[in-house]
């Protein structure tokens, strides 16, 4: 019989949280080792709060990519922020992600209010250190230790990896201990529906401009497997005939250009080949609406 005592396994879940655009979808990709959030230089593209599984030997980390806590000025917006809120309530342990600078902005003000309400354990990473000069990280320091007593702060860059082997470690050690809560195979507690659909509409935010991708809404209504393929549809939901005339583009150059980029990268998510149908419909006011939010999935009751 052997006296080898057993081995401790941690699992728990790391809510993800900061302003728009300070590298939150990055740095759960960094961890990942792939990409399951969308990343592009506009800000508040993640809209769910994405459940990214980590898993090794002895660990699995839930890893939860909410949308950016910011003062919210329309209903989506109010249930992107309330989405984040909760995770903080639910979560056993907070990152919350900054960026060098010697503004402190509200949203950062703000989402450190939620955190000392949530009393859930928090660590401070200032992301995107390799923009900066060290120097100009300890005033930031400063200033977020004097708002709150994190457990600890990190400086790293989710993008070059620098301090990421640090902060993987510590996240590990404030799992409580407690066997997997998922099978070790899986990387995402969502669909393959939902991937396909944020796929796609990452593709409509790296190809069109400025408004169109904050009112659009992707939704996959068939996956099909036929003989070694998959037959996808998914409807693009906008809320003005001016905003489908642009998503489709002249002749359907636009429409065409992102299916084939974003029929790529499913193919290669989902490791067969795709045949995509893109159809743009016009639902006006949808992010205005409760129930259209509802259909979506960005409000839940």
């Amino acid at each position: 019989m052997s006296s080898e005592p057993p081995i401790r396994h941690r699992s728990g879940f790391v809510a993800v949280v900061g302003r728009p655009n300070v590298g939150k979808s990055t740095l759960v990709n960094r961890i990942m080792g792939q990409e399951l959030s969308i990343v592009t230089p506009k800000a508040q593209t993640t809209r769910h709060r994405i459940s990214a599984i980590y898993s090794r030997p002895g660990v699995q980390m839930i890893l939860q990519d909410t949308p950016g806590i910011h003062d919210p000025k329309t209903v989506l917006n109010r249930a992107l922020v309330d989405s984040a809120v909760k995770t903080l309530q639910e979560t056993d342990f907070i990152v919350l992600l900054v960026t060098p600078g010697e503004k402190v902005f509200d949203d950062d003000r703000v989402a450190v209010d939620f955190i000392k309400s949530s009393g859930t354990p928090a660590v401070l990473v200032i992301n995107k250190i390799d923009l900066v000069r060290p120097a100009q990280i300890l005033p930031v320091i400063d200033t977020y230790s004097r708002m709150h007593s994190f457990t600890e702060v990190v400086p790293v860059s989710a993008l070059t990896g620098d301090g990421m082997d640090k902060l993987l470690e510590i996240l590990i050690e404030h799992l409580p201990e407690g066997p997997p809560l998922f099978p070790e195979d899986d990387i995402s507690d969502l669909p393959v529906r939902f991937f396909v659909s944020e796929i796609i509409r990452e593709q409509i935010f790296k190809l069109t401009g400025e408004e169109i991708p904050y009112q659009t809404a992707v939704m996959v209504e068939s996956f099909q497997e036929q003989r070694g393929s998959v037959l996808i549809h998914a409807d693009i939901h906008v809320e003005k005939d001016s905003q489908k005339r642009i998503i489709i583009g002249k002749g359907g150059s636009m429409i065409k250009k992102i299916g084939t980029d974003a029929r790529m990268k499913i193919e290669e998510f989902i490791q067969s080949h795709v045949r995509l149908e893109l159809f743009v419909k016009v639902t006006p006011k949808w992010t205005r609406d409760r129930k259209r939010l509802e259909e979506f999935g960005y409000w839940t009751s």
